[in-house]
């Protein structure tokens, strides 16, 4: 990767080729839980370099406004949330959800050149959803099967990342790294153990790719020996821009990430499981509110940052490494990913790369986000992502070695709705 393709890729203000493209798309902000209640606590949120506030007005409507008084650029986060606006605790300045300035205490009529920036919010899989680009290229709300469960079916956590989105994106693309780094915990995890899956991931590790580009973004076959006369394939999605769908394992439940810029050295790290026709169990919840599996343990009550950081080298154990009970010395699904892709620097130095044949998806993504990035910049619409193309799944299988496994995958995991769960 170029100078130039790495400078359009990791640089997501507002814009930049790469931030006006993801304003195009529905962003994840933070969840519905965080502002539960009507004239509660505003929250801040820091979304692509963009300082925000989020808020439950009086009527209980979500809003996302600047986080900064249009007056004399005070913190509006030290306002008053009350009577269906955010008041300024300096001069009194009041703003509704849609960032109208109504009231002016000290001078009425200047109430019309107030106004600061807002943007649309839905509510949908427990998450609140924000579209900061052009009003009338606005997309219809995110489809992705999880949204459209009912919340007994879904878990969702955040997490921040001290890195750049990408390099943290490109490690939920890559399948061919749980035969290494995570291969010593599958066998304990609550949210993985059991799996018949494991053997073949462990036993082989040299996987084979095959890629299909598709209306939705990238269809990821990675293959490995299975029994005698089988492949065992797992099937990832990657959705344009930032959504991964993780392979099952066993009778454990279906996992997704989305990974979303604070700025350019940081970003969101989105963890989601669910169960397509039966709520979480009791034990899966607790195990996941306990950060097992994909999620984390945070280093404090709503800080969103890891207890396993790199301030503590993110709790390595040499011990347990020599002993193989952790590949990295690192414990912790997420943990073991996010301490390797923070460990590049907060943005990866790509030039100095030398990509291997198990790279070719992350080489395809990058390119397919390249391409809608500078193609917006000249008048092109990005890919689209509509109801039909968002309702697919992941998929663990063995498959006789005879079989396509992308004809297989166009039947049966398209429209997870009417299909079983495939997974070994």
């Amino acid at each position: 990767m170029n100078k130039e393709m790495s400078e359009t890729l990791t640089r997501t203000a507002a814009g930049t080729p790469m931030g006006d493209l993801m304003r195009r798309y529905w962003v994840p902000v933070l969840l519905s839980s965080e502002i539960a209640q009507p004239d509660g606590p505003q929250v801040r949120v820091q979304i692509l370099g963009e300082k925000l506030l989020a808020f439950r007005d009086t009527e209980g409507r979500p809003g996302l406004i600047s986080e900064f008084c249009s007056h004399r650029g005070v913190s509006l986060y030290f306002g008053r949330n009350e009577e269906n606006g955010i008041r300024c605790a300096y001069h009194g300045v009041k703003f509704d959800r849609n960032g109208q300035c109504v009231d002016v205490p000290a001078s009425p009529q200047a109430c019309a050149r107030m106004h600061i920036k807002s943007y649309p919010c839905v509510e949908l899989g427990g998450l609140l959803w924000c579209y900061m680009g052009p009003p009338d290229k606005q997309p219809a709300p995110p489809n992705l099967e999880w949204c459209t469960l009912p919340a007994s079916h879904v878990f969702v956590s955040r997490r921040v990342q001290e890195s750049n989105y990408l390099q943290a994106m490109e490690g939920g693309i890559d399948t061919s790294h749980v035969s290494f780094v995570h291969s010593h915990e599958v066998d304990t995890d609550p949210m993985h153990k059991g799996a018949k899956a494991l053997d073949y991931i462990k036993a082989d590790g040299n996987v084979v790719f095959n890629i299909e580009k598709n209306p939705f973004g990238l269809t990821l076959f990675g293959r490995r020996n299975g029994d005698a006369d089988s492949y065992y394939w797992r099937v990832t999605q990657w959705l344009f821009p930032w959504f991964t769908l993780i392979p099952p394992f066993g009778e454990h439940s279906l996992a997704g990430h989305i990974w979303v810029p604070i700025d350019d050295h940081n970003c969101w790290a989105w963890s989601i499981n669910f169960h397509p026709g039966k709520p979480l169990s009791d034990e899966e919840r607790r195990h996941m509110e306990e950060g097992k599996g994909i999620h984390v343990e945070y280093e404090a009550p709503g800080s969103f940052r890891p207890k396993a950081n790199k301030d503590n080298d993110y709790g390595m154990d040499r011990v347990a490494q020599q002993e193989k009970r952790a590949y990295s010395g690192i414990f912790g699904f997420s943990a073991q990913d996010y301490s390797l892709q923070e460990s590049m620097g907060p943005i990866q130095d790509h030039a100095a790369e030398h990509l291997l044949p198990t790279d070719k998806a992350i080489v395809m993504a990058r390119r397919m986000l390249h391409e809608a990035a500078l193609g917006l910049a000249e008048g092109a619409e990005p890919p689209a992502l509509d109801a039909s193309t968002q309702r697919v799944r992941a998929a663990g299988v063995l498959l006789d070695r005879a079989l396509d496994p992308v004809e297989w995958a166009k039947e049966r995991l398209t429209d997870g709705r009417n299909q079983p769960v495939y997974s070994i």
